[in-house]
């Protein structure tokens, strides 16, 4: 019985240091660039998802820095077309701008 609830400890600790191990990678995962994190998910077994708290490590990985009263990053985006990029710096001082992401679909 001893014996028995030695190898039920010694798993219990081999499990939940895995785990831990599993956590850590993915939330290093949520703190790269987006095409990073894309094809660590791109991977992810479903079962994963039921297991790991991803929505509390989203967001304080993606938490930012920024303040009210900041200036915004400056990005890049393709216009719809598709034939010129436009600059969100070059609107700085101009006008205000109002960035939408996302679907509406």
């Amino acid at each position: 019985m001893r014996r028995l609830s030695k190898i039920l400890v010694r798993l219990l600790l081999l499990l939940t240091a895995i785990y831990a191990i599993v956590v850590a990678g993915f939330y290093i995962a949520m703190c790269q660039p987006p095409g990073v994190f894309s094809s660590v998910m791109a991977k992810t077994p479903g079962v994963v998802f039921a297991i790991v708290p991803f929505r509390q490590m989203w967001l304080r990985a993606r938490a930012g820095v920024l303040k009210v009263g900041d200036q915004a990053p400056d990005l890049s985006l393709e216009t719809q077309d598709r034939k010129s990029k436009v600059q969100l710096s070059s609107f700085r001082g101009a006008s205000p701008v109002v960035l939408i992401f996302g679907s509406y679909t």
